[in-house]
């Protein structure tokens, strides 16, 4: 009795850390836009004229819409800490990763076009120091695990399994709003850089061409992001000078 009561307290103990590291890392973008805010004043509106252009299969005026609602509404946002489960079935958070992140949302049955899983692990090795690539996909752990055999060990791969009905808040606001699959650009402060669609390369193309597409796709936008911040850091050394020097 007392050992089993030792080891719930442990499990308490540790739970409530958890819980309390998580609580801080949310605190340090308190009073900040979060995305699921952003989303809420504008994802209504959104919907009906987007369902409306894809009805009559105006595709170009819904890509315009998306892009708009991206680009001045939810650019600039900070992502939640959404929760996620990792291959071992072990809880993982948004912001565990501590690094800039690039996060594509998958299912199984919508799975990477031809020559995108050898682009998304080139892209990982090529920035596994600087950025860090998640696959989020919205199905069972043992289909997530048949689907994620061909990544790379350096692309964290993630899931939410609907069928447990645990993780309705994050389904609603990453999977049933923006569709999938879906790509954010996230910095180290958890500050959305950029948002897009993951279009897929046309069929019949050739792997070679397929593979450098998709390479590119990610790649101009990862590059964009980290000479950003570079500047950023140029500037603020720039100005930390120019205070030295004044006192």
């Amino acid at each position: 009795m007392k050992q089993l009561l030792c080891i719930l307290l442990i499990f308490l103990f540790f739970n409530a850390v958890s819980i309390s590291a998580q609580e801080k890392k949310t605190d340090s973008i308190k009073d900040k836009v979060l995305f699921t805010e952003a989303l809420a004043l504008h994802l209504a509106d959104y919907n009906e004229k987007a369902d409306f252009a894809y009805r009559q299969r105006n595709f170009k005026k819904a890509q315009h819409l998306f892009d708009s609602i991206t680009v001045n509404h939810l650019t600039g946002s900070y992502i939640n800490n959404f929760k996620f489960h990792n291959l071992r079935g072990k809880e993982v958070y948004l912001y565990d990763f501590d690094k800039s992140i690039y996060l594509i949302t998958y299912a199984s049955w919508c799975i990477p076009g031809k020559g995108a899983i050898p682009a998304i692990n080139e892209i990982a090795k090529k920035y596994k120091d600087q950025i860090q690539i998640i696959i989020l996909f919205w199905d069972t752990r043992d289909k997530v695990k048949k689907v994620s055999k061909e990544f790379s060990n350096t692309v964290n791969i993630v899931y939410v399994d609907e069928t447990q009905n645990k993780s309705p808040y994050v389904v609603k606001q990453l999977k049933h709003s923006l569709g999938l699959p879906t790509c954010f650009l996230i910095n180290k402060d958890k500050r959305i850089e950029d948002i897009t669609r993951y279009t897929a390369v046309a069929y019949g193309t050739p792997i070679e061409n397929a593979l450098k597409k998709n390479f590119n796709q990610i790649d101009e936008g990862i590059t964009s992001h980290l000479i950003n911040s570079e500047d950023t850091k140029v500037i603020k050394s720039q100005l930390a000078s120019g205070k030295d020097k004044k006192e």
